[in-house]
């Protein structure tokens, strides 16, 4: 079984601000099913597409499952058959011997930053970078799923 290990954190955004990322690349995504137990996902990430399988998380863990399939395709399933979508760019950064990804979220999730890391191992050391803030891995109302039905925008702040 694929397993993804993945840490979520809030960043400081002034901080950020001084980062120039490795690489950043736009990302659609959206889902065919949302639900505690799984979720599945369909997404556009520059040229390609991929459908991607997730099951239920167990602290920062859980089954993963994702395909590369063809663009076309993605994107076919995603106007065909998903009602809520995400819009975001994706920054990576290299820190220590690992990559960041920063998601700058776009459209009704403009002005969320999160950034997250992925582990071999829950127990994995990781540098944290001074731009990053709080842990917010086990708050599910930053779950991409979540996010695409309870956007940003609709949070009170």
């Amino acid at each position: 079984m694929a397993t993804e290990i993945e840490y979520k954190y809030l960043i400081d955004l002034n901080a950020w601000k001084k980062i120039k990322p490795n690489k950043s690349i736009e990302i659609n995504q959206a889902y065919l099913l949302t639900n505690p137990e799984k979720t599945i996902r369909v997404r556009t990430k520059g040229s390609k597409g991929y459908f991607t399988i997730k099951g239920n998380s167990f602290g920062a863990s859980r089954a993963e499952f994702e395909y590369e399939i063809p663009v076309d395709e993605a994107k076919e399933l995603i106007s065909k058959f998903c009602d809520n979508s995400i819009q975001k760019i994706r920054h990576e950064i290299k820190v220590g011997n690992h990559i960041w990804e920063v998601d700058e979220f776009l459209g009704n999730n403009d002005g969320l930053f999160v950034a997250e890391i992925e582990l071999t191992s829950e127990n994995e050391n990781f540098e944290l970078p001074n731009w990053v803030t709080e842990n917010v891995t086990l708050n599910q109302k930053y779950a991409n799923s979540n996010l695409s039905l309870n956007p940003f925008c609709n949070w009170e702040k």
